[in-house]
């Protein structure tokens, strides 16, 4: 059953097309955002799972994860469409993201998207450390971190593309 990777193509995509996105570059977006968490791959699966806060070492450790996928990847040609995905999902708006510490609009617009996508998934799933936050409160928290951690033009974008369609959330994807 498709996971995570598959939740977040399938809620980026929508905002993709009102970015006016076209078919290619939708394509990229379905290739790429299955793959932006491949570098997880090297960080210690009980870090991953830990039910408790992580200490500065295992932080830098997870932190790792999109240089590491991004280097996965870099030498086969026919996935340099998933690197802007893979390299700079977790860069943020305000420039304290990581790993390049990029800001606003140089972070390309693919990590941008993928940025809010995967985390209101992260947001509506459970995690070791958390119970599933409910939609209403990850969309609350879109709206809030607009121009901190996310390009609030793509904050704005998805919520309005997902906050009428409270009921039709890709869940059945996983």
């Amino acid at each position: 059953m498709p996971g995570h990777g598959a939740r977040v193509a399938a809620l980026a995509e929508p905002v993709a097309r009102r970015l006016g996105w076209d078919e290619k570059r939708i394509a990229g977006l379905r290739f790429g955002a299955p793959l932006h968490d491949i570098g997880k791959i090297s960080v210690r699966g009980e870090l991953l799972r830990k039910a408790t806060p992580l200490t500065s070492d295992e932080l830098t450790e997870i932190q790792m994860h999109p240089t590491t996928g991004a280097a996965l990847l870099a030498p086969l040609r026919a996935a340099s469409r998933a690197l802007p995905y893979v390299l700079f999902h977790h860069e943020r708006w305000d420039g304290t993201g990581y790993p390049s510490r990029l800001r606003g609009r140089s972070i390309p617009l693919e990590a941008r998207l993928l940025c809010v996508a995967d985390a209101f998934d992260a947001m509506t799933s459970p995690r070791p450390y958390r119970p599933a936050l409910p939609i209403d409160r990850a969309l609350t928290e879109i709206a809030m971190c607009a121009g901190s951690q996310f390009d609030p033009t793509v904050a704005g974008l998805f919520l309005d593309v997902w906050t009428p369609r409270a009921g039709a959330f890709p869940r059945a994807l996983g």
